[in-house]
């Protein structure tokens, strides 16, 4: 009884692998769609929220059943608790990928991001791939130190958040309020989607260790 259960554990935390890398394939599309008007990938985007809602709705029924058969204590209370948050927050960082689409698809057949702001939505799009493919690695291997790595690449999204906010203070700005308006959506989608993958990271670090706090390595 109690190997099958720790068998479930197991799978749950597969599951939660699964469900960060359907929310990275989301953005990694999601920028796409923005960047070259594929009106095609927005939908996709679009239309692929729904599996992912999907999977938290799964897991969470998986972990609820866990809670009432099993009342675990400990670690596993710690596990599946832990669970039940990161998937909250991956949902949300798929709803952000959906908002980039839908930002995408309602400016069609138009770019919605100037010519001269696309390197830095490329970069924020490399950044979140990177974030995401470290999370998944976090907790498949419960890796604190690699969870304390994932501030690095927090800190590079914040600093293209505060380039996009410069351009658009510039006195020499060109593009009106609407594109204005769009900008500043996007950078805070993008910010956000990176604050939520910290925030798993942190939240593997607390089932591990038990403490709140993130703290790197020495090396």
């Amino acid at each position: 009884m109690r190997q099958h259960y720790h068998e479930e554990l197991d799978d749950i935390n597969n599951c939660l692998v699964e469900m960060t890398n359907a929310v990275g394939s989301a953005m990694s599309k999601a920028t796409t769609s923005l960047l070259d008007a594929d009106v095609d990938l927005a939908n996709l985007v679009i239309e692929g929220d729904g599996p992912i809602d999907d999977m938290r709705t799964s897991i969470e029924e998986r972990c609820f059943t866990l809670l009432a058969r099993q009342a675990p204590v400990a670690t596993d209370l710690r596990t599946i608790t832990a669970a039940m948050r990161i998937i909250a927050d991956l949902e949300r960082m798929g709803d952000l990928a959906v908002h980039v689409a839908k930002l995408a698809r309602m400016r069609f057949p138009d770019r919605a991001v100037p010519q001269e702001l696309r390197p830095i939505f490329l970069e924020a799009g490399h950044v979140a791939e990177s974030l995401v493919r470290q999370t998944a690695s976090v907790i498949a291997e419960l890796d604190v130190d690699a969870a304390a790595a994932l501030e690095a690449d927090d800190e590079l999204m914040d600093k293209l958040h505060r380039q996009l906010f410069a351009e658009l203070l510039a006195n020499d700005w060109s593009h009106g309020m609407e594109a204005a308006i769009d900008i500043t959506l996007l950078g805070r989608y993008y910010e956000r989607f990176a604050d939520h993958a910290v925030s798993v990271a942190r939240r593997v670090v607390f089932l591990v260790t038990g403490e709140r706090e993130m703290h790197a390595t020495a090396t």
